[in-house]
């Protein structure tokens, strides 16, 4: 690993963006990997694959204080994510295996492109709602039930395609895997557009499932050498201070605008990384 010059001025600057990061990725279930990568590549100069060891880290420390941190109002769907996490898992391995094998503009390429996709993806469907007001509907094997803020009562949702629901964990599990930035940004719109899960449901079930996904590669990048533990350590305190932040806007957020807020940042972080490969 190229050598870094790691000042307390650098420190403090990775925990107050660590602390941003971590209010985004608890607000939208996507890690705060998303946000703090490009940042560390772009903005400090440090390896891509550096860059997404210490964004691993973060992922993890993210989903660590959504699965300690219950609430009725992030209604985690257990059952299906235990499920999602058998694929989300097996993509997560084998992206830490093959990141080392793929060239620097390929990375930023790919992150590139899933990050537009998915941002229009998410303004395609603002303003849809995948929610049944009848709440002695039946949910199904795999749906549920939890109470909406929005409409202040109880409200029901069915999951569907499933196939689907798993293939896109495994290609998020990869792309968590390659590019150290959690498998929820592709998972949380996927089980939103597709798959019939509500936006909250599936942020604080994909809140859940990251850090499972980002353990799975995480050794692999810790044993080349690619987490720099000071810088690590920075940006997990940012990330579980902002955290708690996050928890508390989601909370009082309306569904429409945490979409718009996840297609907004997803094409700033899609535009960084397009110019950065070219």
């Amino acid at each position: 690993m190229p050598a870094f010059d790691i000042t307390v001025g650098v420190a403090i600057v990775v925990i107050a963006v660590g602390t941003l990061a971590g209010t985004l990725g608890a607000l939208l279930g996507v890690g705060g990997g998303v946000f703090l990568v490009p940042f560390l590549n772009a903005a400090l100069g440090l390896p891509f694959n550096v860059a997404s060891g210490v964004g691993l880290m973060t992922v993890i420390a993210t989903s660590s204080v959504v699965s300690a941190t219950g609430s009725e109002r992030r209604p985690a769907n257990l059952r299906l994510g235990m499920l999602l996490q058998i694929a989300s898992s097996a993509g997560g391995l084998l992206g830490g295996i093959y990141v080392v094998r793929l060239p620097h503009h390929v990375l930023y390429i790919m992150f590139a492109i899933v990050t537009a996709s998915i941002a229009i993806v998410v303004m395609s469907r603002l303003d849809r709602r995948n929610i049944i007001l009848d709440n002695t509907a039946d949910p199904g094997s795999f749906g549920g039930r939890y109470f909406e803020e929005e409409s202040k009562q109880e409200v029901v949702y069915r999951t569907r395609n499933l196939p689907i629901a798993l293939a896109v964990s495994l290609v998020g599990g990869s792309i968590s895997g390659l590019l150290g930035i959690g498998g929820g940004i592709l998972q949380v719109p996927a089980l939103n557009a597709w798959c019939g899960v509500p936006l909250r449901v599936a942020a604080a079930t994909s809140a859940v499932m990251i850090g499972v996904t980002a353990v799975a590669s995480a050794p692999i990048y810790y044993a080349r050498g690619d987490v720099v533990p000071v810088l690590a350590a920075a940006a997990v305190i940012g990330v579980l201070v902002g955290s708690r932040f996050g928890f508390w806007f989601a909370d009082r957020a309306r569904a429409r605008w945490l979409k718009l807020l996840l297609a907004v940042v997803l094409a700033a972080v899609s535009v960084t990384y397009f110019s950065k490969a070219l």
